[in-house]
């Protein structure tokens, strides 16, 4: 019975963790400096890849980019 709650514990620090790195990435590497399409380093956006993992990365970009167009 306990096994579940630390599973899901460390699944989403990790789906979390990865989320960031990539959001960091693709902010640092793959998006141009001048453009304002970056998603920022924050709790909504740990949140979201913690629970949804990549395809919440996803999502945040492309809220953002759907709101500057």
């Amino acid at each position: 019975m306990e096994q579940k709650p630390v599973s899901f514990l460390v699944k989403f620090i990790m789906r979390a963790i990865i989320g960031m790195g990539l959001i960091f990435f693709v902010n640092q590497y793959i998006i141009p400096q001048e453009t304002a399409w970056k998603v920022g380093l924050n709790a909504v956006s740990f949140l979201t890849s913690g629970t949804l993992g990549i395809p919440g990365v996803c999502l945040l970009y492309g809220i953002l980019i759907y709101q500057n167009l």
